[in-house]
């Protein structure tokens, strides 16, 4: 198979949450043990630093690895889901894997992955691990895929652990109260191992305090401790909690690295220079303005969302879609009344209808047009709007990966 055939076959093949939804969520970490073992255990050959966190946990696993690379290490950075290319999940230095190196890799273990009813995730895993082993990296940044404990990523042992923060999402898998939430993130928490906390609630921390008392491990409160803000290229107002959380990260990561305050700034300045993050508030035309952004939930965009309200405007347009698990009575009341709606669908099998998504909309005062794609609801979005007015484009990851 080449390269488009390849990820054919991952893609359709083998259930893949963010395509599908509850039918690609696995309940433990059997087959990822499996495969690693198949693999002669690549997660054991190198030095991880691992990420979880309802919001920020790109951001900052992106932010983590600038400043590394700014440090003059080879670092590998494991994130998901991908914007435009599979291969944005698996970078070195800010370089993606090679489509050679994932052909040879699905070929070369077909069988493995057919007989076992490997999943997508499990799979991509088993190709990062494997990568970053056979490129002789320092140390490899691995983003969680969604909550913590039973994630594909929780066979790691890190020389930190980071949870960025807890919000309401995934609910339908990782539970419906912030510490059932905190309790799945907190299961990347290992013995002795340190684990940075960004932001927390009095129901989390509780939850934190016990799972390191369990684990006898140090914990530090970021938002507690960092003082300093560090300026950076990612704009986003969220982006301060981020920071904090990068921070302490770092300071804790100072007895493996030679790390300097010079190699801190420079990394946080050059995130996505170094390690190509893309759709976090990320200006992509000027008069109008317009901004798209990953935010999904009710804990990032209400950040985004007040974000907006301090941006200079005439006329303020919402290119909107969505996925049909989201749940629309937890981000639809965030939304201003006072603006122009454009309803699309992202062009994924979990895409929630226009129509649907109007409907809803209708309900809480926010009225708009229903258009057929993406594009098409941003090329009208920029037909009616005058360069003195602000464009977003947002309510899901697909909805700004098919814009980039």
């Amino acid at each position: 198979m080449n390269y488009l055939q390849t990820l054919d076959w991952l893609f359709a093949q083998l259930p893949m949450y963010q395509q599908q939804g509850a039918i690609a969520y696995k309940k433990d970490l059997t087959n990822t043990i499996l495969l690693a073992n198949h693999l002669s255990n690549p997660e054991k050959k190198i030095k991880t630093i691992h990420v979880a966190g309802t919001n920020g946990k790109g951001s900052s696993s992106s932010m983590i690895a600038s400043v590394l690379q700014e440090a003059g290490y080879k670092v590998g950075l494991y994130t998901s889901p991908h914007l435009k290319d599979f291969r944005e999940r698996i970078k070195i230095n800010g370089i993606e894997i090679s489509e050679e190196f994932v052909v040879d890799f699905v070929a070369i273990n077909k069988p493995f992955f057919e007989k076992n009813d490997l999943s997508f995730f499990e799979m991509t895993v088993g190709l990062a691990f494997d990568y970053f082993v056979k490129e002789k990296i320092d140390v490899a940044v691995i983003e969680v895929g969604m909550g913590g404990r039973l994630d594909s990523t929780n066979i790691i042992t890190p020389l930190v652990s980071v949870i960025t923060n807890i919000g309401f999402d995934h609910t339908q898998f990782l539970g419906n109260t912030m510490e059932a939430i905190a309790f799945e993130k907190a299961g990347i928490i290992k013995p002795n191992i340190p684990v940075v906390i960004g932001e927390y609630t009095n129901q989390t921390k509780d939850v934190f305090l016990a799972k390191a008392r369990e684990c006898k491990t140090n914990i530090y409160f970021a938002s507690d401790l960092v003082i300093d803000d560090y300026q950076s290229d990612l704009l986003g107002d969220y982006q301060i909690h981020n920071k904090k959380t990068v921070v302490q990260t770092i300071e804790v990561l100072k007895q493996h690295f030679i790390i300097s305050e010079e190699n801190i700034k420079k990394g946080l300045l050059n995130v996505v220079k170094n390690t190509g993050l893309l759709g976090r508030w990320q200006q992509i035309h000027s008069n109008p303005k317009v901004i798209c952004d990953t935010a999904h939930n009710s804990h990032g965009l209400r950040v985004v969302l007040n974000q907006i309200q301090k941006e200079k405007f005439d006329n303020l347009f919402f290119v909107l879609g969505v996925v049909n698990d989201k749940d629309l009575d937890s981000i639809l009341p965030l939304f201003p009344k006072k603006a122009n709606y454009y309803f699309c669908k992202p062009n994924v099998m979990r895409g929630l209808d226009a129509h649907i998504l109007q409907q809803k909309s209708n309900e809480y005062g926010l009225f708009g047009k229903v258009c057929n794609s993406v594009s098409e609801a941003y090329q009208q979005a920029l037909q009616e709007s005058s360069e003195n007015d602000f464009i977003y484009i947002g309510g899901s990851t697909f909805v700004v990966a098919e814009i980039l």
